[in-house]
Parts: C-alpha cells; structure tokens; sequence
C-alpha cells in the first residue's frame, strides 16, 4: 500500500475564512496530520497560498473537499512524498 506523507499544495483562498479557520479546518477533515499554510500573494478578494500538509496517510480526497467546502481553489500539487509498505516475499 502506497501511503501520502507530504504534499505541498498551491491553493486560492479568499479572505474569509482567514488563514488559521482555513488551516484548522482542513487539519480537521484530514485528521492526524500537521498544517503549514503560507500566504504568498494577496488581492482585494482572495490570497495565494501554500498549503503544506504532513502525516502518515493522508487522504488527498479529504483536502480538496475541505478546500473546496471553504471556497477555495486547488491551482496546483507542487511536491508530493509518499512511502510504500514492505513487499509481500515471492
């Protein structure tokens, strides 16, 4: 099984919810995993982020509805780890 550690994600936004409801509530859907988000551009209705989100199996699915939910958008996956469990012996 292919396990998602890390992803860096680049997300629109808009302002509300600010950066910290935003970040709580995709830790939140995604559950057991850590949440970086970096604003990198901002406009009169929305903020460029990036979106950094680290744990052990990440549910990609979970990120998007999440984003999606608070109005945002995905623009682009720019860094992806993931880790494969032990092969079975032959």
């Amino acid at each position: 099984m292919v396990r998602i550690k890390r992803l860096v994600l680049d997300v629109l936004k808009p302002h509300e919810p600010n950066s910290l409801e935003f970040a709580r509530a995709v830790a939140q859907k995604v559950g057991g995993c850590s949440v970086k988000l970096t604003v990198t551009e901002m406009d009169d209705k929305t903020a460029t982020t990036v979106l950094i989100v680290e744990g052990d199996d990440i549910r990609f699915e979970a990120i998007q509805e999440a984003v999606s939910q608070m109005g945002g958008s995905l623009h682009s996956i720019d860094e992806v780890e993931v880790a494969a469990g032990a092969r079975d012996p032959d």
